[in-house]
């Protein structure tokens, strides 16, 4: 089992930042496509960004490239969501999301989520 726990999340203004943090535990990582998705009021989940975490290898989606940046803390299981330049858009629940293998942009592949945080940005 893989317990993952989001932080971070909160209401800021258009254009601002926020920084989700993901905590993670339970196994051993190294074998792990970690990411996180996200979900606005009535629509779909859907992919923002991933990490193959043994080699730190990422991918965003187009709807977020050069805005938000993934990355992840080995030592201290630790997952980051980097957001900059916030749009309205963008505000929805943000998962944290584990698979074994590589990384997945489909939520059916995902095996574990965690509870999700809200990000709601402010026009």
């Amino acid at each position: 089992q893989v317990q993952l726990i989001e932080s971070g999340g909160g209401l800021v203004q258009a254009g601002g930042s926020l920084r989700l943090s993901c905590a993670v535990s339970g196994r051993t990582l190294t074998s792990y496509g970690m990411g996180w998705f996200r979900q606005a009021p009535g629509k779909e989940r859907e992919f923002a960004a991933g990490i193959i975490w043994s080699v730190g290898r990422t991918t965003v989606a187009s709807s977020v490239k050069g805005r938000f940046t993934i990355s992840r803390d080995s030592a201290k299981n630790m997952m980051y969501l980097q957001m900059n330049s916030l749009k309205p858009d963008d505000t929805a629940v943000y998962y944290c999301a584990a698979r074994r293998g590589l990384v997945s942009t489909t939520t059916r592949e995902i095996e574990y989520w965690g509870q999700g945080t809200q990000v709601t940005v402010s026009s």
